[in-house]
């Protein structure tokens, strides 16, 4: 049977998809599920329209990430921390501090979990730190962690 996807249904397509099932999978699951509707024509025409804003709405997306790109890696994003003898921080910069600096001084919101760091950073330094704008476009951030000043006022 002959099925539109009515939302993305791992191992079988995305959202707009036609697809074609056994009987028994699309009467008794996906369907009662909201998962696919039956491919009648209007249905197919509904799901032209579906697959063509989904389309635009990924292209319009991978631009703007693009364009994030060029302001990330302009700059570099400082990170001060405390640290002790020989540049050892007391503590740890994580993916959390990168993306909170990103947002204030380059002003461009960034999920801490697209931080891609593969353990926290423990010293002072430059690091090269990837971060994840849309599932094809990754940018390259730098991170400079540099020593917190406390005022002896």
């Amino acid at each position: 049977m002959k099925v539109i996807l009515a939302r993305d249904v791992d191992n079988l397509g995305r959202k707009g998809d036609v697809v074609t099932v056994a009987d028994g999978y699309a009467r008794n699951f996906l369907v009662p599920k909201g998962l696919a509707m039956q491919a009648t024509k209007g249905a197919l025409r509904q799901a032209e329209l579906m697959k063509r804003a989904r389309e635009e709405q990924e292209r319009r997306a991978r631009e703007e990430a693009a364009a994030k790109v060029s302001k990330l890696a302009e700059a570099p994003v400082y990170i001060a921390a405390r640290a002790g003898e020989g540049g050892r921080l007391f503590g740890s910069v994580t993916a959390s501090d990168i993306a909170r600096g990103i947002e204030e001084q380059l002003e461009e919101i960034v999920d801490r979990r697209d931080v891609k760091l593969d353990e926290p950073i423990r010293a002072l330094g430059t690091y090269p730190v990837e971060v994840r704008l849309h599932p094809e476009v990754n940018a390259l951030v730098t991170v400079e962690v540099i020593a917190y000043e406390e005022d002896m006022g």
